[in-house]
């Protein structure tokens, strides 16, 4: 799946939830920086570049140059041999850019992506209900990731 076809996808979703741009943004940015954190442990070494009216998606992971068998976190460091083959002038303590395109993070993530965008709320389903399972979902989510341990309080 290409930018183009994830943002018609963006698209449909602001349009049918009435979604106002800046609101858009924040969903995709949250979207994206959860993905990043799933695949790589931490998103705070990325910068998420989304515009949604051109069909722009670029994300970059900063990472520091650092001596060869010297990397101890492979998220945040690159060796200088691995950095001098983006662009051979790189010296350590250097800061290295390099952009992550949507397949690396795996094919069925991006497909995820566009699904749970795009999910439409049957007729049914009120826009109130449909926010309230969504809440409880999110809530669920956070108890999920807390972990308690029986007996404790959250």
């Amino acid at each position: 799946m290409d930018n183009l076809s994830l943002i018609e996808s963006f698209s449909e979703f602001k349009d049918e939830k009435y979604i106002d741009r800046v609101t858009l943004m924040s969903i995709l940015e949250e979207v994206f920086r959860n993905t990043l954190k799933r695949k790589f442990g931490d998103d705070d070494n990325f910068d998420v570049i989304i515009n949604p009216d051109k069909g722009d998606l670029e994300i970059w992971r900063n990472r520091i140059v650092v001596k060869d068998g010297e990397v101890e976190d492979e998220n945040s460091q690159i060796s200088l041999s691995d950095a001098q083959k983006i662009e051979p002038d790189f010296e350590v303590g250097e800061d290295v850019s390099e952009e992550v395109k949507l397949l690396d993070l795996g094919r069925r993530v991006v497909l995820s992506l566009r699904q749970n965008l795009v999910a439409k709320i049957p007729d049914s389903v009120s826009c109130e209900e449909a926010s309230d399972t969504t809440l409880g979902a999110i809530a669920l989510q956070g108890v999920r990731q807390a972990n308690p341990k029986l007996g404790e309080i959250i």
